[in-house]
């Protein structure tokens, strides 16, 4: 058994594949629409699905105005340099509501950025 995706419901489609293709780097795997429930599918990723976890970003055609509730928490991405990571995403307009830095009462750099529909993504420094 493995994980095989994260499906997240979008407002704007195009925002969001901007976001995590030209910003944090993924590719857009696979995209199809359904004209008869009226919704779109796309899939984005740092690897090829065969191998690798994924994300489903559903766009529904017309009312797509969602809540996003307590319960949902985060989605967690490994970086590299995550000062200079951040800094891009801050020129390109992006929400980085925490800053890179230590976790509290740990050593591990995380810092914390929005996508276009608010939900929030850890980003955790690569350990050396």
């Amino acid at each position: 058994m493995r994980m095989l995706h994260t499906m997240l419901r979008v407002e704007d489609l195009d925002a969001s594949l901007h976001f995590y293709t030209h910003l944090m780097g993924m590719k857009l795997l696979r995209k199809s629409e359904n004209q008869a429930y009226e919704y779109t599918l796309a899939f984005v990723g740092y690897g090829e699905e065969t191998n690798t976890t994924v994300l489903e970003l559903t766009y529904n055609w017309g009312d797509n105005t969602y809540e996003k509730g307590t319960a949902y928490g985060h989605i967690a991405i490994e970086v590299d340099d995550i000062y200079q990571f951040c800094e891009n995403l801050e020129q390109n307009g992006c929400d980085v509501y925490r800053k890179p830095g230590p976790v509290k009462g740990g050593s591990t750099v995380i810092a914390f950025v929005r996508d276009p529909d608010g939900y929030a993504i850890e980003l955790i420094q690569t350990k050396q």
